[in-house]
C-alpha cells in the first residue's frame, strides 16, 4: 500500500520541468523536482520511476523521496520544493544594561590573586552579581569582542 500518492497537474509538471532543465537553481530544489517528477503517478505521466530506481539514479536515500512525496501530499509544492522555514523563535538573553555592566565590570579591578579579568571569571562574577541567571564565558567573549573593549590592559587606558 502506498502511502503517499504524487499526482501533478499539467502546469505543475511544465514548472518542474522547466525547474529542472533551465536556470539557476538550489541542487536540492532541483533533486526535489526531480523526486515529484519521477513519482508523478497523473494523467500526464508518461514513464512513473520506482523509488528504488530513482534513489540510485539521482544518488540519494529512499527516505528523502518519501520525505518530499509527503510534504507535497500535506502542505503542497512550494513547500516540497523549498523547505519549511525555521520556526524557532530564540529569545535574546543579553540587552544593552547587561552589556554596560559587563563592560564596566571588564574594566575594573580584576579579583585579589588574578592581574587581569578573564572570560570565565567575568562569567561567575555578572552571574554573581545578580545581572543574569546564567551566562557562558563564549557569550562574554561576542559581547566584549562587538564592543572592542579589552580584558583590563593598563597600557589601553
Amino acid at each position: 500500500m502506498k502511502k503517499y500518492i504524487v499526482t501533478l497537474a499539467k502546469e505543475e509538471r511544465e514548472t518542474l520541468d522547466a525547474l529542472t532543465s533551465k536556470g539557476k537553481h538550489q541542487s536540492q530544489k532541483i533533486l526535489n523536482a526531480l523526486i515529484l517528477l519521477g513519482c508523478d503517478e497523473g494523467a500526464y505521466q508518461m514513464r512513473r520511476s520506482t523509488n528504488e530506481v530513482m534513489a540510485s539514479a539521482l544518488n540519494i536515500s529512499m527516505r528523502k523521496i518519501d520525505r518530499v512525496k509527503k510534504r507535497f501530499v500535506e502542505e503542497g509544492i512550494e513547500i516540497a520544493l523549498n523547505g519549511r522555514k525555521g520556526s524557532r523563535i530564540y529569545a535574546k538573553k543579553v540587552d544593552g544594561d547587561f552589556e554596560a555592566h559587563l563592560v564596566a565590570l571588564s574594566c575594573s579591578e580584576p579579583p585579589v590573586g588574578f592581574a587581569r579579568w578573564s572570560l570565565r571569571l567575568l562569567a561567575d562574577r555578572v552571574v554573581e552579581l545578580d545581572y543574569i541567571d546564567s551566562v557562558s564565558h563564549e557569550t562574554i567573549r561576542r559581547i566584549l569582542k562587538k564592543t572592542k573593549s579589552s580584558l583590563g590592559n593598563e597600557k589601553d587606558g
